[in-house]
Formats: structure tokens, sequence, C-alpha cells
């Protein structure tokens, strides 16, 4: 499962970053990072951006950048 998937008020663990290059690295310095636990919060009326809680902070992030982060259920 993608974190685009995610339903809202689901709380998820990253499994793995399939980005490349510089987007993989962003994702990263937001700290996006593998086995971190990320709540979604809202989701945009036409779904973008998806609005998250992870690791204390509120992060805002686009539709395609979610699509690059595989997640798994707790």
């Amino acid at each position: 499962m993608v974190l685009k998937d995610v339903k809202i008020g689901q709380t998820v663990i990253v499994k793995k970053i399939t980005g490349q290059g510089p987007v993989k690295r962003r994702i990263m310095d937001m700290g996006i990072t593998k086995g971190t636990e990320v709540y979604v919060r809202k989701v945009a009326p036409l779904g973008d951006p998806i609005e998250l809680t992870i690791r204390g902070y509120e992060l805002s992030i686009r539709k395609a950048d979610a699509e690059m982060i595989e997640v798994e259920e707790i």
C-alpha cells in the first residue's frame, strides 16, 4: 500500500521510499524515513495535498510524493 491510499484518521508505518535522487532526499529531509509512524490528518477536497502528523509536527505533501512512500498498517 502507498501513503496516497491511506484513509483519514489511520496511522501507518513507512516501509520504503521508492523515489529517486533529489526527490527521495527531499522526502527523507522532511522526516519521512523507514520505520516512522505517520498519521493522516486531512486530505484536501481534490485529494491534493495530504496533511500528515509525523514526529510530532504537521506536514503537507503532494499526492505525487505520497505515491512514492510505501507503508504498512499498524
